[in-house]
């Protein structure tokens, strides 16, 4: 695998592209060169921090970003996370690939803390898996 620059981008960069930049962080071992943005900026997910913490990745210190059309240009890719931040993103240049993972927003559950935690780690796996497979990929 190369040493790539990846953005996962999404609406508020509050949970799932927070939780997509500690995995790939994580996963690639220092392989990839990770960010994440959003059209707006949320902050970092308290819940999201608490169950990347679950399976031993640190977003403590992470910052919610607006995304940055410069730096969107020097990557090789970008995930968007959801379609408000595909359709929302600005003008992605042609030498950058585009991949979409939709993942539903685990903060717009409704339900006990059980259930609305259980969102925030079935986005966690799902994003695993799908930054486990890039990385093999690439």
């Amino acid at each position: 695998m190369g040493n790539y620059k990846v953005m996962f981008l999404c609406t508020g960069n509050s949970c799932r592209s927070q939780m997509a930049e500690g995995l790939a962080k994580h996963l690639s071992q220092g392989n990839l060169e990770v960010y994440s943005a959003g059209v707006e900026a949320h902050g970092v997910n308290p819940l999201a921090i608490e169950v990347m913490q679950e399976i031993g990745v640190d977003i403590s210190n992470q910052k919610s970003e607006l995304i940055n059309p410069n730096l969107v240009a020097t990557m090789d890719y970008v995930i968007t996370l959801c379609g408000d931040a595909r359709e929302r993103c600005p003008v992605i240049p042609a030498q950058v690939k585009v991949l979409h993972w939709p993942f539903p927003d685990p903060a717009k559950v409704e339900g006990n803390s059980t259930e609305i935690r259980a969102a925030f780690r079935s986005v966690r796996d799902g994003l695993a898996s799908k930054i486990t497979n890039f990385l093999h990929a690439n």
